[in-house]
């Protein structure tokens, strides 16, 4: 299996030329009915062996953590930190494996930021909340660093969403450390780095609007970041799952839904809808179960919404077509609606 970095590594090496590249993509996507940009491709698996030896990763990373942890508390995260450096040198920059890169990085991001807390509670577990916030923030700084230093050495594209919601934790821990009452309006201060987030993500975004390079791998992780970091928090300060929901309620819900599908198809990007789907799913079954189908709430929900999906799945395009015609001059910034050009 080839995916869009092989296909820019083979352009960078001299194998193929831009035109060819360019005819390939077009050919698939033509194959496919749909623009290549609408496919939102992102590598994550090379073949099955990355399954293999994500696996081997994952119980190796977890037995260095679990016996680092029984040595002191700060030992398992620093040998996991440091093992995953160091298998990235083989799996990632040199056999160039997709998902195993990616828990590489993770693990890597985890074990230092574990490092990091092992060492607060071996020095001291019972500080006063304000001092707990600006030593997270110290944390959360040191990881963001450690994943920039991973970024210049790997490139791997979900680094830049692993330090960016490192950083919207410094700048949340920081808050809380300067003003203590905002942990009463902690969910308006997660929307506000949703924002920041999904910003940075529109500007990865816009450096290759026909995305054929990382680039548009370093937007998917960030939009992916983000999304959860919008949708939570929204919904949380609807109180959807605090009590029971409403007609009233529901309808907002679903009014929200439409407004992230609009901004999905505007961006070409699904993460929103996704994210906020189980709140979705939630308020139209509350919806049916209010009107009476109380053992088929369940069951019509899912019809409901998964048609929906589907409807949009298949139409996407032409819904996207629309969208962007509707927004004038900002659609210039926005990834084309139509990506195929002559071979």
């Amino acid at each position: 299996m080839y995916g869009e970095s092989d296909i820019d590594s083979a352009v960078a090496a001299g194998v193929i030329t831009p035109d060819v590249a360019a005819a390939f993509r077009n050919y698939i996507a033509s194959g496919r009915s749909a623009p290549a940009v609408d496919e939102e491709h992102f590598r994550l698996l090379t073949g099955f062996n990355d399954i293999f030896v994500t696996i081997a990763l994952s119980l190796t990373l977890a037995a260095i953590g679990w016996i680092g942890a029984r040595i002191a508390p700060m030992a398992g995260g620093a040998g996991v930190a440091a093992a995953s450096w160091l298998l990235a040198e083989y799996f990632t920059r040199h056999r160039r494996m997709a998902l195993p890169s990616i828990l590489l990085l993770l693990a890597f991001a985890g074990g230092v930021a574990a490092t990091q807390i092992g060492i607060v509670v071996k020095i001291n577990p019972d500080l006063p909340d304000r001092i707990d916030a600006i030593i997270g923030a110290g944390i959360a700084a040191v990881t963001a660093g450690a994943t920039w230093l991973h970024w210049r050495r790997f490139m791997v594209p979900i680094t830049v969403a692993a330090g960016a919601l490192a950083l919207v934790a410094v700048a949340m821990a920081l808050t809380l450390a300067a003003f203590p009452a905002a942990k009463d309006a902690i969910y308006p201060i997660t929307l506000a780095g949703g924002a920041l987030v999904f910003a940075i993500a529109m500007w990865w975004d816009t450096s290759d609007k026909e995305r054929r390079t990382r680039r548009a791998d370093v937007a998917f992780w960030l939009h992916l970041a983000a999304a959860p970091l919008i949708a939570h928090p929204i919904f949380q300060m609807l109180g959807v799952f605090n009590a029971d929901v409403d007609a009233a309620k529901a309808v907002v819900v679903l009014a929200l839904y439409v407004v992230f599908a609009f901004v999905a198809l505007a961006v070409d990007r699904r993460a929103l809808l996704v994210s906020s789907l189980v709140y979705v799913l939630y308020a139209m079954y509350a919806l049916f179960k209010g009107a009476g189908a109380v053992e088929l709430s369940a069951a019509l929900t899912a019809f409901v919404i998964g048609s929906a999906l589907l409807v949009l799945s298949v139409f996407w395009h032409q819904m996207r077509s629309l969208v962007v015609s509707s927004l004038g001059g900002l659609r210039d910034r926005l990834p084309p609606v139509q990506t195929l050009v002559p071979a």
